[in-house]
């Protein structure tokens, strides 16, 4: 499935302070040129990169946020 294209429209949900929601399934390249990918309906992307789970999001950025205020 890599550089296989496709005419649907994927939307991107942007939270403030959480991770990017992408509609999938979803193919991410990383910084080393990875690839991982995921099958699911909806997948959270990690924005902070506290995440075990990097580059998918494991609500460690809640942490933070219940620590800082």
């Amino acid at each position: 499935m890599p550089n296989e294209h496709t005419d649907r429209t994927r939307r991107i949900t942007v939270q403030r302070q959480g991770p990017l929601l992408v509609e999938g399934p979803v193919e991410v390249e990383l910084e080393d040129g990875t690839v991982v990918s995921s099958d699911r309906f909806r997948v959270a992307l990690c924005t902070c990169r506290r995440s075990g789970r990097y580059p998918w999001c494991d609500t460690s950025h809640r942490r933070k946020a219940k620590n800082s205020g």
